[in-house]
């Protein structure tokens, strides 16, 4: 396994082991959204907490509408720190992984979630992340 920190890069890589991906998926993401990323009910509406419940990840969700840096800096940093980097202040339930996953790990997860959509959504989210780096 690769060390974790600050000397991995954020840069998306050419492939994805999609079979660790959807390993690591089950093992870190499952929990809240769902084994097969169909997300928590009402995930549309906040709890009494104003916390939003984890969204899907299949085509249903909106996952697919943001692009692959906002994903990983999501996952890495959490959804709180993530966003309030671009100046939103904003409670999500979205802890971040950065200390529990690699760079790597978290582009194979990201890469498993992509490669259950549909093309349609694949191609939308492909444009939003711009030319692969």
């Amino acid at each position: 396994m690769m060390a974790k920190g600050n000397a991995q890069t954020a840069t998306q890589p050419q492939s994805f082991d999609l079979v660790a991906g959807e390993r690591l998926y089950q093992e870190y993401c499952a929990s809240c959204h769902g084994a097969d990323l169909e997300g928590q009910p009402d995930w549309r509406s906040a709890g009494a907490d104003g916390i939003l419940p984890a969204p899907p990840h299949d085509e249903t969700g909106h996952t697919w509408h943001h692009s692959d840096s906002v994903l990983f800096d999501y996952t890495k940093r959490g959804g709180k720190e993530a966003l309030a980097s671009q100046g939103v202040d904003f409670a999500s339930g979205m802890p971040g992984f950065g200390d529990q996953l690699t760079d790597a790990e978290i582009w194979n997860i990201l890469g498993f979630i992509k490669s259950t959509w549909p093309d349609r959504q694949r191609e939308i989210q492909a444009a939003r992340s711009g030319p692969s780096q």
